[in-house]
C-alpha cells in the first residue's frame, strides 16, 4: 500500500477532530499520534497529514510517497543492493521508518506503520 505524507503547518491549527469525514474521507489519530490520517471510504490511498518543520513557510507542503514495508530494515538493505540508498532507520511510537530520495530529487520513505498496532 502507498499512502501521501503531507506536511503542513496549516493542519495543526485547522481544529480538526479525529473521526471528522471530508470528502468521503475518515479522518483518523490514533492517541498522541502527530500524524493525522485520511482514510478512503473504500480501496484506496490513505493521506497521511504530518506536521511542518519549523524551517517550512506558511502555506509550503511537501509530499512524500510512504511505501508500507513490514521489515524496514531489511528493505533499506535489498534496496540498497539494487543503487537506492535509505538514511537512518527511526524508531517512532511503535514502527520504524526511513527515508530516500528517488533519483528525481523526490522524498520517498519506507515504514512500517500500517503493520504497527497503534
Amino acid at each position: 500500500m502507498v499512502h501521501l505524507l503531507c506536511c503542513s503547518k496549516c493542519y495543526q491549527r485547522s481544529g480538526i477532530k479525529p473521526r471528522q469525514v471530508h470528502f468521503g474521507f475518515s479522518l483518523l489519530r490514533a492517541e498522541g499520534d502527530r500524524i493525522l490520517e485520511l482514510k478512503p471510504p473504500a480501496t484506496g490511498v490513505s493521506i497521511l497529514l504530518h506536521p511542518a518543520s519549523a524551517k517550512q513557510k506558511e502555506g509550503q507542503v511537501l509530499v512524500k510517497l510512504v511505501f508500507d514495508v513490514e521489515d524496514v530494515a531489511a528493505f533499506c538493505e535489498a534496496a540498497c543492493g539494487n543503487g537506492l540508498t535509505f538514511g537512518k532507520i527511526h524508531q517512532a511510537d511503535g514502527y520504524t521508518f526511513a527515508n530516500a530520495k528517488d533519483p528525481a530529487g523526490n522524498s520517498v520513505q519506507v515504514s512500517s506503520r500500517a503493520f504497527a498496532l497503534l
